[in-house]
């Protein structure tokens, strides 16, 4: 049965779909008019569809079919993410006055106005008490305000914690959302490619401590030949975050407390995996023994333990503390031995002693290098650590000195 009521849409979209951009358009005067009016369309359609979905939550659609609005529109083929904005705006209609009508008319574009939605939903909880109708008039058209000169969502938010805080402070009874723990979040997940996601929402004295620390270890390190660290800040950001975790989980004494659980399948499948995240490689597995504690449990195909290996605590305080005399610092890229592991150079699987001369230590980074990348690590008869660089660096794989002995090489020490 064809719904009478949408042959009007219908029919505007049959003409909106044939509209491109202009082929003939050299000062593009053109292309940016029909872009802007796109743009208008695109804020007019966000209006409309949180009205429909209004509509839908008023009738009771979603509930009768034994779902959520949300998962409905998610059906239809919002993103999730437009899905929850439109929902939360959807919940906000008829409380918004000047903002619906600028909405209506396709001044503000549905994210902006999510972001005053928020950003009310911020000032209401910071206030000790049920704001007045007068006080969210002048709170959502100052907020509306800021929108309408060109204030990014961001700013609005922020704009609207400045005045949830001035409230706050203003009352007895008031908490500052920048002091809220009953606000705060933290969740994560795993991805279907065996990445874990973490997001989180935190008080401002957390947040600072948090983003202090990781700056502290974040900083550019620079590759052995010189050239600049090739990490993005994000990356070098998420690999601090690595190091922070190390670091918290050694006590302090310096032997490691934390301890990694590897299971092996007896029956040859995935070669180990972890309780939390799942299967892992060959290689991250002995990346993982390298440093702290390791204790690895042979299943069979019933999931029942067959054998359980000793736990093997690698290198021990007092060789770590010699490790760190001998090498100061990463033998990569310099980082401070805070920020390091203790790597077996022959690995522990492979019959290697954990002793002096069969440790070095590496950043997080760089111990990935060595274990992924094709980097290999020999100890010199002048016992101390020297780097071969994969062929794709150097073809001749030349020896490199540890970077606090940068300065020397083999054909130096044999004169």
């Amino acid at each position: 049965m064809i719904d009478t009521d949408t042959t009007p849409l219908d029919a505007i979209l049959d003409q909106l779909v044939e509209i491109t951009p202009p082929t003939d358009d050299p000062t593009g005067v053109h292309t940016y008019s029909q872009l802007r009016r796109w743009i208008l369309l695109r804020n007019l359609a966000d209006h409309r569809i949180a009205s429909f979905t209004a509509q839908l939550d008023e009738l009771g659609v979603a509930a009768k079919a034994g779902s959520t609005t949300k998962n409905l529109l998610i059906e239809m083929g919002l993103p999730p993410a437009a899905a929850t904005r439109t929902a939360r705006i959807a919940d906000h209609l008829g409380t918004l006055d000047k903002i619906e009508t600028c909405a209506a008319d396709g001044r503000l574009a549905g994210e902006v106005v999510d972001a005053i939605v928020r950003g009310m939903s911020t000032i209401e909880k910071r206030s000790p008490t049920s704001l007045s109708d007068d006080d969210r008039t002048i709170y959502q058209t100052e907020l509306l305000t800021q929108a309408l000169s060109g204030a990014t969502p961001t700013d609005i938010q922020k704009h609207a914690q400045m005045i949830g805080n001035t409230i706050a402070d203003a009352s007895e009874d008031g908490i500052p959302a920048s002091d809220d723990r009953s606000l705060d979040t933290l969740s994560h997940h795993t991805t279907d490619d065996s990445r874990v996601e973490i997001h989180a929402n935190v008080t401002q004295v957390v947040g600072e401590k948090l983003i202090a620390m990781i700056d502290e270890r974040s900083t550019p390190r620079p590759e052995p030949d010189g050239s600049p660290d090739p990490r993005s800040a994000t990356q070098r950001r998420a690999d601090a975050l690595e190091v922070l975790l190390d670091q918290a989980a050694v006590d302090t004494i310096g032997s490691p407390r934390n301890q990694t659980v590897l299971t092996i399948p007896a029956d040859g499948g995935n070669p180990a995996f972890l309780p939390w995240t799942g299967p892992v490689t060959h290689a991250t597995a002995k990346r993982l023994s390298c440093d702290g504690t390791l204790t690895e449990i042979i299943i069979d195909g019933e999931t029942v333990p067959l054998a359980m290996g000793r736990e093997k605590r690698l290198f021990p305080p007092h060789l770590r503390k010699a490790i760190i005399i001998r090498d100061q610092t990463c033998i990569k890229c310099g980082a401070p031995p805070s920020h390091t592991q203790v790597h077996h150079i022959q690995h522990w699987t492979d019959d290697g002693d954990t002793e002096l001369d069969n440790g070095c230590l590496l950043c997080q980074r760089c111990h990935t290098q060595v274990h992924h990348n094709g980097w290999d690590i020999m100890m010199g008869f002048d016992r101390h650590p020297w780097l071969i660089p994969p062929a794709d660096i150097d073809p001749q794989r030349r020896p490199l000195p540890a970077y606090n002995r940068r300065t020397m090489r083999l054909d130096d020490i044999a004169a």
